[in-house]
């Protein structure tokens, strides 16, 4: 239907009008509107200090927590040089077994998730103070707190006082959706790194199994740096699938003997599936799961008194071939024990081969 000639008219004249109105308030609302506040920037990575401390760990010297405990959880003591065999890659390797036993202090890094379903358990973690005791029962003993969601962020500093940490854990909120698991452990790392020698380095991670947002840490690098510290990682992770626990159970006494490249390969893919498992794993730590309030405690004591009951075992490696290295530790007489110990370690700053993503 032609329109009349007067609408048209009407048309003509009145639309590019309220166009060019509706552009020119658009415009000013682009122009007037105040700028959305830019996000608090991230707490950086600290990086590296080539002028730290040395660590336990050298090309020439390889440390190796152990711990040696009977089917019921007793810790077999006195045991000595001759009992144990280090297998390097296979290879038999010449031990040497430290006498501080429980003797060293510890410098101990508790990181609680804040982020993702962490939200859903913080009714234990609000216990968690009076838990570290154990690990704080000398003098010398400290224990930092850092939180975690998509980024980690130091709670409180090393202090002696669980006042000081219960203060900061009490404080702790939930945080985002992200759990950058692999961003926390490299973080502690490098805090405990700056603790002296002497001190027994720990750390305690307590959150969800599968890093869902880490942005500065690559799965490998994050393979090298525990593979060149002296850190004994201890998770205790929620919410785990009963399948994979079982798994783990059953693959508690593999022999990791494999070429060194495909190791790497085998590690980073597994890492992908189970961060927490395969760092405690690496440095000698364990991995264990809670679901109520009372396993949640006895999981944390349990970890505690485990720092101080391992064996620090140490080797110079026969064949310092650069790259990642499997470990396997047995005894020499069958006590029927069961032995948790350092499972690889990692030798030279060269870059991670190719075609290991």
């Amino acid at each position: 239907m032609r329109l009349p000639a007067p609408i048209l008219n009407w048309r003509s004249r009145i639309l590019p009008t309220m166009l060019f109105f509706c552009a020119a308030i658009f415009a000013s609302a682009q122009t007037q509107k105040p700028p959305i506040p830019p996000p608090e920037p991230p707490l950086p990575m600290p990086d590296s200090n080539p002028n730290g401390p040395v660590l336990h760990l050298t090309t020439k010297e390889v440390l190796v927590p152990t711990l040696v405990e009977t089917h019921d959880g007793g810790v077999i003591f006195g045991l000595g040089t001759k009992d144990f065999i280090v297998e390097d890659n296979g290879v038999p390797q010449k031990v040497h077994v430290q006498e501080e036993m429980d003797t060293a202090p510890v410098a101990l890094v508790v990181a609680v998730e804040q982020g993702g379903m962490s939200v859903l358990e913080f009714d234990k973690f609000m216990k968690l103070a009076p838990l570290l005791d154990t690990f704080l029962s000398d003098d010398r003993s400290q224990a930092a707190l850092v939180g975690f969601d998509s980024e980690p962020h130091l709670v409180k500093d090393f202090t002696h006082s669980s006042d000081e940490l219960n203060d900061g854990i009490q404080h702790m909120e939930p945080g985002d959706g992200g759990d950058a698991i692999m961003d926390t452990i490299s973080y502690a790392v490098d805090l405990l790194n700056d603790e002296p020698r002497d001190y027994r380095r720990v750390l305690l991670l307590i959150s969800e199994a599968r890093d869902h947002s880490s942005k500065h840490t690559k799965t490998e690098a994050l393979i090298r740096k525990i593979g060149r510290s002296d850190v004994l990682v201890l998770t205790v992770s929620f919410s785990p699938a009963r399948a994979e626990l079982l798994h783990d159970l059953a693959d508690k006494d593999d022999v990791r003997t494999m070429n060194m490249i495909s190791g790497l390969v085998m590690l980073a893919q597994a890492m992908k599936k189970n961060v927490t498992k395969e760092i405690a794993e690496m440095s000698g730590g364990e991995y264990t799961t809670f679901t109520g309030d009372k396993k949640f405690e006895q999981r944390v004591v349990d970890s505690a008194r485990h720092t101080r009951n391992r064996y620090l075992l140490t080797f110079s490696p026969s064949n310092p071939t650069p790259g990642l290295h499997s470990l396997k530790v047995r005894l020499a007489q069958d006590y029927g024990a069961r032995i948790v110990a350092r499972a690889n370690y990692w030798i030279g700053d060269e870059p991670v081969p190719s075609g290991s993503q």
